[in-house]
This record gives structure tokens, C-alpha cells and sequence, in this order.
């Protein structure tokens, strides 16, 4: 299938490394010519903008982009992919961003002649280079299943939410327990380690209690109790804090567009605010264990 690909930053460029290793030919755009670079290398063609790539013989369009501005701009603008794409090409967008937006851009799509998806994942950098990604997808059930075999080359576990926008509600719904959750786990951590407990032993007796949680058992955020965190190596690479400072704001938002209250999801957004602030940012969001400990 000749696939076009937008946004080929870490999470874009290794997903499309793997369309193009399991046969597919490719099409991509990039503002950055080192990520094109790696890709045209691996086989793919280049092309100069949103519009090119609109104008290729795509039959499908996945875009992962940083943010619901660009994600409008490369969809919307007159110079898009709706104002050059014929209908029939299909388009998945794997950014994650606010649900309106997306279901916005899917009407724009739908009026265009071009089915749309909304498709954010979780797994992170590691996922995506190993094509272990979850995907959560918004759409109607046909174009769901059109796009199955696609999303199953880049993830394993391939999770339709419902109609246009319910992918980015699983999505910032997920990610707000996750940056609750680690909150939850370093403060537990931290109060136990500075009562004279021992790191790993706590974290064995919570992972074994009713305490246990992604953020505990897999991530866990207090130095050498896991060597496969990024706590185990200066909490650099995984999901940077100003992802997640990101993702907090994006379900702040939504949940103000529904009047829904989400009182530790505000809460979590300031701690998360407050430790960017610090000059934090590109840390691992794990490192909020860091507003906690005595030692650092």
C-alpha cells in the first residue's frame, strides 16, 4: 500500500520505519530534514510539504503531530491536505490532542470525501520501535476495520473507542490517572524511604497490596528499585514531564468544555507546572519524585 506520513519526530519516525519494513511503500514529510533523511535511507520518497504529499498517489494518510494548532494548520490551512487531497484517501491522525479538535477536523475530512480516524497511542518511544503500540481509535466501525491491518504493522493492541474524538478521550482520560497516579506512587515512596524504610522493600510490599499500579510495579520512580526505569538512569528518555504537562492540559480542557469536575487532574497539572518551571521539562515525568525527596 503507498502510504503517506507526516510528523517523523521520535514517536512518528520509528512508526514509520516499521510500515516501510513490513512492505509498504511510503511518502513522507518533515520539517526536519534529519528525520527525513533516516527515513528516505530506509526506502521512503520525500516530499516538500503537506500539499505534495496531498497531491501524491497516496491512498492512506497517518500524521503524528505535537499539537492540536498543528495538526488544524496541516489538515485545514490552504495550503493542507484537505485543500489538495482527493476523496477516498483515508487518514488516520495518531497526534494526541483535544477531542472537539479532532472531531472537527473529521467533519472538515467527512465534508472533503475523506474518511478520518483519530488514533493516539500509548507505549512511548520503546513501542513504537518495537511496533508494540496501543492504539485508541476514534471513527465509524467500517473505517475502523479498513484500518486495522495498517495499525497492527505499528501496534498490538488496536482498541476502537467509539464515534470521531473518542480516541483522544481515551487518551487524555488515561494519561491524567497516569500523571495522578505517579504523583500517588512518589509520595508513598518518598514518605516510606524517609520513616527508615528500605526502597525495594516498600515497592515489593506495595506491588503485592492493594497499592499496585503501573506507575509502582513497571515505572516505579525512586531510584534502584527498578533497573529498567528511567529512574534507574537519571530519569532521561521515557515520557518527558513537559508531555505530560501537556497531556494534563489537554484533558483541563476538555473537561471544562463538559463542565466535568477534575480535581486531582488540576491538582496533578500545577505539580507538573511547577517542576517544568524548575527547569525540569525534558526529564522523564517520573523525576516529579524529586519535589518529594529530602536528598535532591
Amino acid at each position: 500500500m503507498h502510504i503517506g506520513f507526516l510528523g517523523l519526530g521520535n514517536m512518528g519516525g520509528p512508526m514509520a520505519l516499521n510500515l516501510i519494513k513490513a512492505g509498504h511503500q511510503l511518502t513522507v514529510f518533515d520539517l526536519s530534514q534529519s528525520a527525513t533523511a533516516q527515513l528516505v535511507e530506509a526506502g521512503a520518497q520525500t516530499v516538500a510539504s503537506p500539499a505534495a504529499l496531498a497531491q501524491s498517489e497516496v491512498e492512506i494518510i497517518i500524521s503524528m503531530l505535537p499539537a492540536a494548532a498543528h495538526v488544524k494548520s496541516v489538515y485545514l490551512g490552504a495550503d493542507g491536505l484537505l485543500a489538495n487531497l482527493k476523496a477516498g484517501v483515508r487518514l488516520i491522525d495518531s497526534s494526541t490532542i483535544d477531542p472537539l479538535s479532532a472531531r472537527e477536523v473529521a467533519a472538515a475530512a467527512a465534508k472533503n470525501g475523506n474518511p478520518m480516524l483519530d488514533a493516539p497511542v500509548s507505549g512511548g518511544t520503546g513501542g513504537a520501535a518495537a511496533g508494540t503500540l496501543t492504539f485508541m481509535v476514534g471513527g465509524s466501525q467500517t473505517d475502523f476495520e479498513q484500518a486495522h491491518e495498517i495499525l497492527s504493522v505499528m501496534g498490538k493492541n488496536i482498541v476502537h473507542c467509539g464515534a470521531s474524538g473518542n480516541g483522544q478521550v481515551a487518551k487524555v482520560a488515561n494519561n491524567m490517572l497516569l500523571g495522578i497516579s505517579m504523583i500517588g506512587v512518589a509520595e508513598a515512596m518518598t514518605l516510606g524511604v524517609s520513616l527508615g524504610m528500605d526502597a525495594k522493600v516498600l515497592a515489593g510490599i506495595i506491588n503485592t497490596s492493594s497499592g499496585r499500579c503501573w506507575s509502582s510495579d513497571t515505572y516505579n520512580p525512586f531510584p534502584g528499585v527498578l533497573d529498567t526505569a528511567p529512574a534507574a538512569r537519571g530519569y532521561s528518555g521515557g515520557f518527558g514531564t513537559d508531555l505530560m504537562l501537556k497531556d494534563l492540559g489537554l484533558a483541563s480542557e476538555a473537561a471544562k468544555q463538559v463542565g466535568q469536575p477534575v480535581i486531582l487532574g488540576a491538582l496533578a497539572q500545577q505539580l507538573y507546572q511547577s517542576f517544568s518551571a524548575q527547569g525540569n521539562g525534558g526529564l522523564d515525568f517520573s523525576a516529579i519524585i524529586n519535589l518529594y525527596r529530602k536528598d535532591t
